[in-house]
């Protein structure tokens, strides 16, 4: 694995190269770079000028745009990407009125070309009721938006507990190895409530430490794998709706 420090750029054999670009207060939009064809594509992009340079920079020119929910720290820059370079935005057809610019309305169980590889449409309610995640089993990663995060999960805007356990329970079903590409840097404050909510556990000290050491270099804290979540995040490792109930209500209120 090679990593850019620049632009967060991970790049692994049999996978697209994958950029992270800051934007706004604490978001993540992701890049994604196939390099035999050119194509790229972008996920969730909350500022487009920020989306726009980091493919400049690279000399990339983005053909499509990946939208995982309607909020607007996620979809506020499709119009600059789209006027930019033409792009096709793909996302979820639960919410296409709720934000402009689909082209292509997605539901559970579409599949979507990406260069060279296949993005699978998972619904993960809970977050929003038309939450999607993009599953790209063959180059082995997942963009899960604001379901799941690094020691976390989204909060219930619009869903309720059972969906939400539900879609994280449905994405612990991926393989260990997946690399988990959230869009948001919260895994710090996640991982600081998990060992409040547990105090003592092995697995979540020892993420604490590693997250927040990387946080004090300036580095980013993703992606993170199946794995790891499965055995540090206290929000994957609930073991029913009601324990993940009381346990995202004592996030939603932690300081």
């Amino acid at each position: 694995m090679g990593v850019d420090a620049e632009y967060g750029r991970v790049v692994m054999a049999g996978r697209p190269e994958i950029v992270s670009v800051p934007a706004l207060s604490d978001n993540y939009i992701w890049l994604l770079h196939d390099p035999a064809s050119g194509h790229t594509a972008c996920v969730d992009p909350g500022d487009g000028a920020a989306a726009l340079a980091a493919a400049d920079t690279r000399g990339w020119r983005i053909n499509q745009v990946l939208i995982t929910h309607w909020h607007p720290d996620h979809t506020a820059g499709i119009a600059a990407v789209v006027g930019a370079t033409g792009a096709e935005v793909w996302g979820p057809e639960a919410e296409r009125e709720k934000f402009a610019g689909l082209n292509h309305g997605l539901v559970d169980g579409d599949a979507v070309a990406v260069g060279r590889w296949t993005a699978q449409v998972w619904h993960v309610p809970g977050h929003t009721l038309g939450h999607i995640a993009f599953i790209m089993a063959d180059a082995g990663v997942a963009f899960t938006g604001d379901t799941l995060f690094a020691g976390g999960c989204g909060r219930l805007f619009e869903g309720t507990p059972e969906q939400m356990f539900a879609s994280l329970q449905r994405l612990a079903t991926l393989p260990d190895e997946t690399l988990v590409h959230a869009a948001h840097e919260y895994t710090v404050s996640n991982y600081r409530f998990a060992a409040h909510a547990f105090p003592g556990d092995a697995a979540i000290e020892r993420r604490l430490a590693e997250v927040e050491a990387l946080r004090q270099q300036g580095e980013i804290t993703l992606p993170t794998t199946i794995g790891e979540e499965k055995a540090s995040n206290p929000f994957l490792r609930a073991r029913d709706a009601a324990e993940f109930a009381l346990l995202r209500t004592g996030k939603d209120s932690f300081r």
